[in-house]
């Protein structure tokens, strides 16, 4: 059986659309339909069902692409590790929250490295249901996501069902990252009552879970929010619009000296959130994952004696 096709059925799941599908696979919609329509022949049951809402996976189905990501990740593991044997490739594949202590560790982890050798290091900044998509799916080795706390009994069941493993790094109360000169601070603190006339920044794709409704994106109550998606324009309007702030895990001093900004405080008590890391039962960290790691436990003890 051709394990290409596995990439394609688990491409299809993801987007629920097989026009949307082919599409990211660059490839033409009837092609990819006929080669669904054959395998499902061979297979003597269908993967897919079309419902109100696109394409979704039948119960066998279900099964039946719980084992193609397997084969996938396997498959995929076996390349990195033919690839690190032949060519000495120090490689390191993540997907991470928006967080200014894992960029720390990262630039710590890439300076610890050989950099006569060749490098490979893939990390995405993404919000937690992508980060599980990514290392359900092969597309990562392992990740560190963040939830509200709020949130947690649906992430540990989803993790479950996606039969992946979790380890508690941080749990942090959020903090109000805003410029030093704004002149709706008071002796470090941003009541609420003066957050209206402040430019409230939020990452554009968090997403929050409800048990009956599915996932939903926030949307902020706020009259004056600006949406943004990576943090080189978090921190460029933190330093350059003075009333703007966004609600963050502590952040490391050498940032907040480096854009002129402060760790607010806030009259009203902030979310409690978790930093956790995630990997499939069967992944086994690598030497460098380990160092990576071991990095951030670092970083997030230096901002946890602050507290």
């Amino acid at each position: 059986m051709n394990t290409q096709l596995f990439r394609y059925l688990i491409e299809i799941e993801r987007t629920r659309s097989i026009t949307q599908a082919a599409e990211n696979l660059f490839m033409g919609q009837p092609n990819l339909s006929r080669a669904v329509k054959e395998l499902e022949e061979n297979l003597g049951f269908a993967v897919f069902e079309r419902t109100s809402k696109g394409v979704a996976p039948t119960e066998k189905g279900t099964e039946f692409l719980m084992y193609a990501r397997n084969i996938i990740t396997q498959l995929d593991n076996i390349g990195r590790l033919s690839d690190a044997v032949t060519k000495n490739l120090q490689g390191l594949s993540v997907s991470v929250p928006r967080a200014s202590y894992i960029s720390k560790a990262l630039a710590r982890f890439v300076l610890s490295i050989n950099h006569e050798l060749p490098i490979d290091i893939n990390i995405k900044e993404t919000n937690a249901m992508q980060s599980i998509a990514d290392v359900s799916e092969g597309k990562h080795n392992f990740a560190i996501i963040r939830y509200r706390m709020l949130n947690e009994s649906y992430f540990r069941d989803y993790l479950y069902d996606k039969k992946l493993l979790s380890e508690t790094i941080w749990e942090f109360e959020r903090v109000i990252l805003t410029s030093s000169n704004n002149k709706y601070l008071k002796d470090g603190v941003l009541n609420d009552s003066d957050m209206p006339n402040c430019i409230e920044l939020v990452h554009g794709d968090t997403i929050v879970p409800y048990h009956k409704q599915g996932i939903k994106s926030v949307n902020s109550s706020k009259n004056k929010t600006i949406r943004l998606y990576e943090r080189g324009n978090q921190f460029e309007l933190l330093s350059s619009i003075p009333i703007s702030y966004i609600w963050t895990s502590p952040v490391p001093n050498d940032y907040l000296k480096k854009y002129n900004l402060i760790m607010a405080r806030s009259d009203k008590k902030g979310r409690i959130y978790r930093d956790v890391l995630i990997h499939p039962k069967e992944y086994k960290f690598t030497s460098l994952d380990r160092k990576f790691i071991d990095y951030i436990y670092e970083e997030k003890n230096k901002l946890s004696v602050k507290e």
